[in-house]
């Protein structure tokens, strides 16, 4: 999982989707978020990220997805170096990565099926075009049957997979997602784990930040664990029963 420095400084194997290379990061003139972290992932993996409130999970899925940069060190995605990428390039980018946010960002005043299609409507696509793949995406997630409802009249449960729904619509090459079982029962939760499991064996790589040790002990998938931002790997637990 991790690397060492020389290693981590060269270019990425063809195996790898992405790669942490001594990577810190702080907010403004405060102190380290994340500390000299180094890691490399597979296409097509699954991991946890799991860690105490302030750990760094939430700051090591904005690298991730570009939302902030480091302060130190290099990321690498997709082949490419972006620490230092021109803000132009950034959304060609980011549009292979989906993002299930841990207050989920729907649109209220929004339709499921309006929800879901909004990526695709923001690149230029015609109704016409995704109208068949969003509602067959939303009756694979459960919500078929919800397709004209508007979040508020969702339940906690419903609103996770409309996220989902919307996080892969563009059928991204890494899906991440931040506390998505944090406000559902156990049984949803293992329902959502089992869509984002889903996901990966049709070949997306999956990182989940979570609190839910449960969750990642009953999973068998490799956990990343952070602990005052250093990246301390975890060994994987026994399967999901």
């Amino acid at each position: 999982m991790s690397r060492n420095a020389n290693d981590a400084a060269g270019n990425m194997s063809a195996d790898e989707i992405l790669r942490f290379s001594r990577v810190s990061m702080r907010y403004g003139r405060g102190p380290d978020v994340l500390s000299d972290v180094s890691l490399s992932l597979p296409r097509g993996s699954f991991h946890f990220v799991t860690g105490p409130s302030g750990a760094g999970k939430s700051s090591l899925l904005k690298l991730i997805y570009l939302a902030a940069r480091p302060s130190a060190g290099s990321v690498r995605l997709f082949g490419e170096d972006v620490t230092q990428m021109a803000a132009r390039d950034l959304p060609r980018t980011r549009r292979r990565i989906g993002v299930v946010f841990q207050d989920l960002l729907l649109l209220d005043h929004l339709s499921a099926f309006d929800n879901t299609a909004l990526p695709l409507r923001i690149a230029g696509h015609k109704a016409s075009e995704y109208r068949g793949d969003v509602a067959e995406l939303l009756a694979w997630v459960g919500l078929g049957n919800r397709m004209g409802a508007l979040p508020p009249t969702l339940a906690g449960g419903e609103k996770q997979r409309l996220a989902i729904a919307r996080a892969v619509v563009n059928r991204p090459e890494i899906l991440l997602a931040d506390e998505p079982t944090g406000n559902v029962d156990h049984d949803m939760a293992l329902r959502i784990y089992r869509l984002f499991v889903e996901l990966n064996r049709l070949g997306t790589t999956v990182i989940i930040a979570t609190h839910d040790q449960d969750l990642v002990a009953r999973s068998g998938r490799p956990v990343l664990h952070l602990e005052k931002g250093r990246l301390k790997p975890l060994p994987p637990q026994g399967p999901v029963t």
